[in-house]
């Protein structure tokens, strides 16, 4: 008797054996071809742009299975930095290692950050512009209804019972009022964390969830920067990159280190240091930054390469850029295996519980200062205008569901058609 298997056992066996790999230059390839695609076309914010990267990598091409998609988003949600960037350089990961985790991430930061700079030319240069500024009046009060959105979603998330509501009420109050560091705010946090929500046993430490002597580093180099209010730089910035390149590099990496609860937690941080500390940008000017953020693909951590273009060109957006992310290319590639067990770890668990709503306070204390900008303006009618622009963002976003880009598009639009009025 042949103990060769039957056509039928031949076929369920082929069916059962993994496919396999194409060459590495194959998979390279396509992997580039799907990412820019995806820096192109990554409009609507993080969670639009892992729907795109799970239809990509696990439904039309089967790079990974979706409990392997799954465990990547659960890992990347729990790193700071911009998730779905993050996400992305996690494919690239398992699809082809390093090399594909530093293509991936490349390709699909690389479309929105020329994307960024050119419109950072294009608004800096024609800035004073009365059209312009009329633009900008009614793109500002649709970035502050975005915020509360978030803020909304974010709190719906994170206040699951009242020692979370009194986290975020607290960190509201000490950052507001008390004028708390963020990143000393983040740290209380991790440690009310451990206390409240950690495992009940003897006290291992407090986990070294973030790189706190380069953060340490980064607030002592900042600092020494002249409080001045900046000009904007040349196109290139070569004049300006020498002074700035470590102050710059260094704050980004740690914001890029630190930025917990989605890509608008940058708020809170740059609010706090760039444009009150630092004065490297206006309360005008970053709010417009943002609003360039949310109606460009990409994450919205990328407003990082308008302030950098504002200090110091192009060099100045570049470098910005590579230290805001260069946080999210370590932890996937230095630190992946571990941190997938990290997220089992009861301690981290309970630690990052208080995170959420810490974040949740600390954009509404920094929401604060940048809605009186946007909508108490110098005459009645001008305030009036911008509070409906305001109010009807925040009913489409809320109620009608519609995407932030768009939004800004028709804020914009309302400003420029009323700009004879208020400017």
């Amino acid at each position: 008797m042949s103990a060769d298997p039957s056509p039928s056992q031949s076929l369920a066996l082929e069916q059962e054996l993994p496919a396999p790999l194409p060459p590495l230059s194959v998979r390279l390839k396509e992997i580039a071809a799907v990412f820019l695609r995806l820096g192109f076309l990554g409009f609507g914010g993080p969670q639009a742009h892992i729907a795109m990267q799970n239809d990509e990598a696990v439904t039309r091409r089967g790079w990974m299975s979706q409990e392997q998609f799954t465990e990547g988003v659960g890992l990347c949600e729990l790193l700071p930095g911009p998730a779905s960037t993050q996400m992305g350089i996690y494919i690239g990961y398992v699809r082809a290692g390093w090399a594909g985790a530093v293509l991936a991430g490349f390709c699909f930061i690389a479309p929105a950050f020329v994307i960024e700079v050119m419109f950072s030319w294009l608004y800096f240069r024609f800035q004073k512009v009365p059209q312009l500024q009329g633009v900008f009046f009614g793109v500002a009060p649709v970035v502050i209804a975005i915020i509360l959105a978030f803020c909304w979603k974010l709190g719906r998330k994170a206040v699951k019972d009242w020692s979370r509501g009194l986290i975020a009420v607290a960190a509201f109050v000490l950052l507001l009022l008390a004028g708390v560091n963020i990143l000393l705010l983040f740290a209380l946090a991790a440690a009310v964390g451990l206390v409240l929500y950690g495992p009940r046993r003897p006290w291992p430490g407090i986990p070294g969830l973030l790189p706190w002597p380069l953060l340490s580093l980064a607030q002592t180099v900042v600092a020494t920067v002249p409080p001045e209010t900046l000009t904007l730089s040349s196109f290139w910035g070569l004049e300006r990159i020498g002074t700035y390149f470590w102050p710059m590099t260094l704050f980004f990496l740690k914001v890029g280190s630190a930025i917990f609860g989605g890509g608008l937690v940058i708020i809170p941080f740059i609010a706090e240091e760039v444009v009150e500390q630092l004065r490297w940008l206006t309360p005008a000017e970053f709010l417009d930054g943002v609003a360039i953020g949310q109606f460009t693909p990409g994450p919205v951590v990328l407003t990082a390469a308008f302030i950098g273009y504002k200090v110091a060109g192009v060099l100045g957006a570049l470098t910005a850029t590579v230290a805001i992310f260069a946080p999210s290319f370590a932890f996937i590639l230095l630190a992946a295996p571990v941190l997938l067990r990290i997220r089992r770890n009861a301690w981290a668990k309970g630690s990052l519980q208080a995170m959420t709503p810490t974040a949740l306070g600390a954009i509404a204390a920094a929401t604060i200062p940048l809605a009186q900008n946007a909508l108490l303006q110098d005459t009645p009618l001008a305030s009036l205008l911008a509070l409906l622009i305001g109010g009807a963002a925040l009913v489409g976003l809320m109620h009608f569901k519609l995407p932030t880009w768009l939004l800004v598009l028709a804020g914009g639009g309302v400003g420029w058609l009323v700009g004879g009025l208020v400017t």
